[in-house]
């Protein structure tokens, strides 16, 4: 079998999600799934047998700024991220392309590359696709990402449209610098809010593609409804024998929204984040660890998960912690929004397979709190 392939195993016949399979070297990845983020290898707070107990299948790593500190160089010689932080499941690493983007007012984009600040030290550096693949390769993941040009929201047609011939160029030299069989490179789909834009460069696209595309430049600031219009664009459009990443999201509504539209990746740095600010995801709703009501609740955070934090803690003992801004309750919440959403998704490839995804969407909706 090839180090990489990709299965649908099922198609749900009332909506036209899917679920499926993709084979990795570092084992399979069942789909849809969602993807914690590691940013400096690491999910914060967690250790690797916490990310395997709440059943993370593949993670994310950042490759800016792993090159940045501590040097993908030493990460090579480390024997690769997997050895380096001990885990020994699929990863996926970006190009470095959205931290790019992020420094819009310290940075200067050509068609070689992008010449910008060091965010720490201030000192120049500069990006092409060619580094970018070079940095990836040193990192060692079982997914790379290409080197692209996000555009931000608003931007004009004439800049995103050079903004996605560019993405499409520096593609191609992405395609050529790659040449680790280990590592799989998914091309991303840019084109901003236009949807002209939009289906060339997924069409261009296309030919680049192996065993995946993502869609990148969504999520950034838009209305929903227009995020899910550009879903609806491409929606027929996508290879079917490789699976589709969407990238950033990680919301249960867009997740949902997503999965309808036919994606079966996501990620985002949400659930930690949130869980920082003493904010849980539960199967009734959000709950905020810090408000007053929860100093004397002695119930469970949320009765249908079996996360440690759930299993072995309570309400009253999770404020506390929040309160006190103690690590532990940063911890524990992470712990359990992963799971939370890790389990969402289990729930949602049973739903699919068994052709009820709108059913179980409109039932996690109601119980949720989301409202269309």
């Amino acid at each position: 079998m090839e180090k990489f392939s990709y299965e649908v195993l099922h198609i749900d016949k009332n909506s036209g999600a899917r679920t499926g399979v993709l084979h990795t070297p570092h084992g399979d990845i069942y789909t849809p799934i969602f993807m914690p983020v590691g940013t400096l290898a690491t999910v914060k707070s967690l250790t690797s047998d916490d990310l395997y107990d709440v059943g993370a299948q593949i993670i994310l790593a950042n490759t800016y700024h792993l090159h940045i500190r501590p040097g993908d160089e030493l990460i090579k010689r480390a024997g690769g991220l997997h050895k380096f932080m001990n885990f020994n499941r699929p990863m996926l690493t970006d190009s470095g392309g959205f931290q790019v983007f992020s420094l819009a007012d310290i940075r200067k984009i050509t068609d070689d590359g992008v010449e910008f600040k060091n965010h720490l030290s201030g000192a120049k550096m500069f990006f092409s696709p060619e580094k970018a693949i070079e940095i990836e390769n040193n990192l060692g993941a079982d997914i790379i990402m290409a080197f692209d040009v996000c555009s931000e929201y608003g931007a004009t047609y004439e800049d995103a449209k050079r903004d996605m011939e560019r993405t499409l160029n520096w593609l191609d030299r992405c395609y050529k610098a790659q040449k680790n069989e280990n590592q799989m490179l998914f091309p991303i789909v840019q084109g901003n809010f236009y949807k002209d834009l939009r289906v060339k460069s997924l069409e261009e696209t296309k030919k680049y593609c192996k065993c995946g595309i993502a869609i990148g430049g969504l999520s950034v600031g838009e209305p929903k409804s227009l995020m899910l219009e550009m879903l609806d664009v491409m929606k027929d459009k996508y290879p079917e024998n490789m699976p589709r990443y969407l990238m950033g999201v990680g919301t249960p509504d867009y997740i949902f929204e997503g999965v309808e539209r036919g994606i079966d990746m996501f990620d985002c740095v949400l659930q930690t984040r949130v869980a920082r600010n003493g904010l849980a995801m539960t199967s009734h709703g959000k709950v905020t660890l810090k408000n007053a009501k929860y100093k004397e609740d002695f119930s469970t955070l949320d009765p249908e998960c079996d996360c440690y934090c759930c299993t072995h803690h309570t309400k009253a003992y999770l404020h506390h912690l929040v309160k006190c801004n103690e690590i532990l309750g940063a911890r524990l919440l992470s712990i359990h929004n992963i799971r939370f959403t890790l389990n969402m998704m289990s729930k949602m490839r049973e739903a699919i397979n068994n052709d009820r995804f709108l059913d179980f969407k409109k039932e996690f909706y109601s119980k949720y709190g989301i409202t269309d």
